[in-house]
């Protein structure tokens, strides 16, 4: 499928780059993670899809990271 003679596979690439480019306009942690997270996971699909192994496993790697450090931030009482 084509969108304005580009493939939705790319689309998928430059959705995944806008939402990790705007995860480092955030000055909020836990929007930046949220965001980043987004994006590596479509960055994940679109990996997969490719297939791109090494965009995929990279990028599944951050998404778990952020996991980990956004349910730490969960935990932490508010100061």
């Amino acid at each position: 499928m084509e969108i304005f003679g580009i493939a939705a596979v790319e689309w998928m690439g430059y959705l995944a780059s806008l939402f990790v480019l705007l995860s480092f306009f955030m000055r909020n942690i836990k929007a930046l993670r949220l965001i980043n997270t987004l994006g590596c996971l479509f960055f994940v699909v679109y990996g997969i899809i490719l297939p791109a192994w090494p965009v995929a496993i990279t990028n599944g790697a951050i998404v778990l990271v952020n996991l980990y450090y956004l349910l730490g931030y969960r935990r932490k009482p508010a100061t």
